[in-house]
C-alpha cells in the first residue's frame, strides 16, 4: 500500500538557545530558552516566536478548513 504523503512543510517547536529576533515582525524578541517555530525553508530555518507562529498556524487552518468545505 501506498504511503500517504504530507503537504505540512518540516516544522519544529523547540527552545531557543540564545535569545534573538523573529523573523515575522523584528520588534518580537526571543529570549534565550523560550519555545518558538521553526520551519524549513530550503536549506535554513525560519524562525518565529509564540505569538506569531500562533496567528501564522491559525491562518492556515481557517484556509484549510475552507479549501476543505470547497471539495465536500
Amino acid at each position: 500500500m501506498a504511503r500517504t504523503k504530507s503537504l505540512i512543510a518540516q516544522v519544529e517547536i523547540d527552545h531557543a538557545g540564545k535569545s534573538h529576533n523573529c523573523q515575522a515582525n523584528t520588534n518580537h524578541r526571543i529570549e534565550k530558552n523560550t519555545i518558538r517555530l521553526k520551519v524549513r525553508n530550503g536549506r535554513s530555518w525560519d524562525i518565529y516566536c509564540q505569538d506569531c507562529a500562533k496567528k501564522i498556524i491559525s491562518k492556515d487552518i481557517e484556509k484549510l478548513h475552507l479549501h476543505i468545505s470547497t471539495i465536500t
